[in-house]
């Protein structure tokens, strides 16, 4: 087995145990290792801003070793931007939960090249921001599902304009009402599930935010 270099740490934001809360597998018990860090123009309505700056380094075998504390084997690797962190430590602890026949899930926006990590599923946020897809075309073929948050008064045209551009198979592509408050998303809810059902994309609710509300760490 190879060994891991000791002085090689991640970006730790928080690590924690909860049910996934939106996308393909919602409802998953999962472990979140959540990574500091993102790629710029930051989004105006992110609700985890606090990954930019509350962050430590910590190693990785202590990352692994947190990870492992906990009872269920699917690990959420999120940010931030996680895949900036791909060889400065993420790619290590990748071997390593593999080795042990984890299920991974990496969330990334798709800014930057995602680096096709083999045994795990992706996730991608593509961000509209300022006008414009703040996303690597080359990206496509490495995203296994696509969320998309509905932001914005023409929000299901650019969405529409996206999954069209670029050939995306509407099954894997899933709605989610905006808001980081319980209130925000109900109040959402109906002209996505609307949306949903005329253009054969699925909705998906996001369960944390309508449980705990802004509560951190769920």
């Amino acid at each position: 087995m190879k060994k891991t270099d000791p002085q090689t740490s991640l970006p730790v934001s928080e690590i924690f145990s909860s049910l996934q809360g939106e996308g393909p597998f919602i409802g998953h018990p999962s472990v979140f290792l959540r990574l500091g860090g993102c790629v710029e123009p930051y989004c105006p309505w992110c609700d985890t801003r606090y990954a930019l700056e509350e962050m430590d380094d910590v190693p990785v075998l202590e990352v692994l070793e947190r990870i492992l504390s906990y009872p269920c084997r699917r690990v959420v690797v999120t940010g931030g931007e996680p895949f900036l962190s791909w060889e400065n430590g993420l790619s290590e602890l990748h071997r390593q939960l593999t080795e042990r026949k984890y299920e991974i899930q990496y969330e990334t926006s798709g800014k930057i090249r995602i680096p096709l990590p083999t045994d795990a599923v992706v996730v991608c946020s593509p961000k509209f921001i300022e006008g414009a897809w703040r996303f690597m075309k080359a990206n496509v073929g490495a995203v296994h599902y696509f969320k998309f948050l509905a932001c914005g008064s023409d929000w299901p045209e650019v969405i529409e304009g996206f999954v069209t551009e670029h050939g995306i198979d509407r099954e894997k592509v899933y709605i989610m009402p905006l808001g980081a408050t319980r209130q925000e998303q109900l109040d959402g809810m109906e002209a996505v599930f609307s949306f949903c059902v005329e253009k054969g994309y699925r909705m998906s609710p996001r369960l944390h935010i309508l449980t705990y509300d802004r509560r951190r760490g769920i």
